[in-house]
């Protein structure tokens, strides 16, 4: 008899920051779907004015409402409560900070906000559905200097996994999503040496990487987040792996999963990592 694929997704958002729905109807979709195991990971609360984030005053409820979830499900499926916290240097909360206040049963670390190396100038949204943010900051925080900008993208990463350790590295080279190919290509050597240089550092402080679907199945990029090129390079480096859809609605949780097994296997992983009972397992990838 074949082996069964575990279904899981262990980064995703609901209405307690920019997902659609309440984290029970992501839990009642799953069951339905045959998961075993979902995570939440609301966006951590961040000091300045936004639109995506937990706010302060509402943690206390995201933290009772998942745990009241995971009892009342407990025997059709395992959740998990986690944050997918931003990093922004000298702005953001450690994460250690989460961990302790929130009791976290793990962390994603983020970058979607960039900060101009050695000063306070302002911020780069470097995701969003609006190709125009990406192009705006670029000009305006470093006056369309496209390497200086993925630079500090890149930096800012490799600061947040020696810094605060975070279990998995979300969206790893996102930072190409409204790049499309305009500002620079993939193949170009201080691109490649940006790159290098992170999964080093990932590979060192033993971090997990996601293959994260939602640029594809979003129709913002064409492919996943990390490339296959990258994936290849992560497995030489043995960066361990899990697969994530990034959902912010119910009807997202399956969403370019087979694509992403499928890329795993071709850039040489045999194995993809979830979590269940506390602790990160391997899953052989089928």
């Amino acid at each position: 008899m074949p082996a069964q694929m575990i279904l899981f997704n262990h980064h995703t958002h609901s209405n307690f920051c920019d997902g659609t729905s309440d984290p029970e109807v992501y839990i009642k979709e799953a069951i339905k779907l045959g998961f075993t195991s979902l995570g939440f990971s609301s966006h951590a609360p961040v000091p300045f004015k936004n639109s995506f984030a937990l706010h302060d005053d509402q943690c206390h409820d995201y933290v009772n409402r998942i745990r009241e979830l995971q009892k009342k499900y407990e025997d059709q499926i395992e959740i998990s409560l986690a944050l997918e916290i931003d990093y922004i240097p000298k702005i953001t909360q450690d994460f250690s900070f989460f961990r302790k206040e929130m009791d976290l049963d793990y962390t994603i670390g983020g970058v979607h906000l960039v900060k101009k190396e050695g000063t306070d100038e302002g911020l780069w949204f470097i995701d969003g559905p609006k190709i125009e943010s990406y192009d705006d900051g670029l000009q305006k925080l470093f006056h369309n200097n496209i390497k200086t900008g993925v630079k500090a993208y890149y930096h800012t990463i490799c600061e947040m996994v020696t810094t605060q350790n975070p279990d998995i590295i979300a969206h790893f080279d996102k930072i190409k999503m409204h790049n499309q190919n305009r500002y620079f290509t993939e193949d170009e050597k201080w691109y490649i040496d940006l790159v290098d240089e992170a999964l080093a550092v990932i590979a060192e402080a033993g971090c997990i990487v996601e293959i994260n679907t939602r640029g594809i199945y979003k129709k913002r990029c064409p492919d996943l987040f990390p490339s296959l090129s990258i994936l290849k390079k992560l497995h030489k480096l043995n960066i361990p792996i899990t697969i994530s859809t990034d959902t912010h609605a119910p009807e997202e949780l399956m969403l370019g999963i087979d694509i992403a097994r499928k890329t795993a296997l071709q850039a040489g992983y045999k194995e993809i990592f979830h979590f269940s009972h506390g602790l990160w397992w391997s899953e052989e990838i089928i």
